[in-house]
């Protein structure tokens, strides 16, 4: 009986063990089945500005690769956390996910409650890149150096009409406004590709733009850029100086772009995504295409990216108050 009794006890025993490794397989190993259905990656901007260049980009060569079509969903306004409040409330199986830019950094330093935690209801997935700023004029404008555009800053006060699509633009605005020494007005638009249209048309004076998104009008001559946000020229602009070139040392400027989903998102998918798209990143012609508009490659673990992302909150919180941006 005893001898029955423990045989019993085993084999229940050994099949709770089993079921249980069982249930952590299926949990951990989701990936495995990933995806069995379209992802949907939301940009919080409009059409046309850089995060959706990348998400379109990279999107495009993931649904090859997983064999699964990626849907690009702009959901603008808000300066971009009316998108990525959708992403944080979603369901965490990796089936939505965020295209994330500097500016998801930026605006808690800016905004008294955010309607998520940029810690808590995110996890990370992958970076893709960086680049530069790029300051920039309309055509007409009269101006054709930096220093012609500071000069007339200073000389007609609350003059110069900045274009900005909020956010990331809206920062590097202010910090451009602030280290050139001169007041003006930022104009804040939905998204990057609507406020470079009224910098060529000369409804606004100028923009400090990412360089995917206005170097197709520069190449065109629908737009002047007068320097590059970096300590070296850009790839994709040879003839443009940087600012330190262009008398304005002390300001530097890039936008980084990677993709982050809801907290919770099992383990095994963000490994899947991150290694699928680490393998698109060190493609010869991902390189080629980067350098169309001068942005580098950069690819993060999920663990990289949580270490990064404090560390530029309060890099840019610093920013804000150096440059008087108020809380709203």
């Amino acid at each position: 009986m005893k001898s029955n009794l423990a045989i019993l006890v085993v084999t229940v025993l050994a099949f709770t063990t089993c079921a249980h490794a069982a249930q952590r397989s299926a949990s951990d190993g989701a990936g495995l089945n990933y995806p069995t259905k379209p992802i949907r990656v939301i940009v919080p901007q409009a059409p046309g500005g850089s995060n959706d260049i990348m998400a379109r980009y990279i999107g495009g060569q993931l649904s090859e690769r997983l064999g699964r079509q990626v849907v690009i969903d702009n959901r603008a306004g808000a300066e971009g956390m009316i998108g990525t409040e959708l992403v944080a409330r979603a369901n965490p199986d990796g089936y939505t996910l965020l295209m994330a830019s500097t500016a998801f950094t930026m605006n808690p330093a800016v905004v008294n409650k955010l309607p998520y935690d940029p810690i808590k209801d995110f996890d990370w997935v992958a970076t893709f890149g960086k680049a530069p700023v790029v300051i920039i004029v309309g055509p007409a404008a009269p101006v054709n150096s930096l220093r012609d555009l500071i000069a007339l800053g200073k000389s007609k006060s609350n003059y110069i009409t900045m274009a900005s699509a909020g956010g990331f633009m809206h920062f590097v605005s202010a910090m451009f406004r602030s280290h050139a020494g001169f007041k003006g007005e930022i104009a804040l638009y939905k998204g990057g590709a609507p406020a470079l249209i009224d910098v060529m048309s000369g409804q606004a004076h100028m923009a400090v733009a990412t360089i995917p998104t206005s170097n197709t009008h520069i190449r065109s001559g629908k737009i002047k850029a007068l320097a590059v946000g970096a300590t070296k020229r850009a790839p994709s602009l040879p003839d443009v100086p940087t600012t330190v070139e262009a008398g304005l040392s002390s300001y530097q400027a890039e936008i980084w772009w990677a993709w982050a989903t809801t907290a919770g998102t099992p383990g095994a998918v963000l490994n899947k995504l991150n290694t699928e798209i680490a393998a698109i990143l060190v493609l010869p012609e991902t390189a080629k295409r980067f350098a169309v508009d001068s942005a580098e490659v950069d690819i993060r673990t999920p663990a990289e990216i949580r270490k990064m992302i404090p560390a530029d909150l309060a890099k840019w919180a610093k920013v804000a108050k150096d440059a008087g941006m108020e809380k709203r």
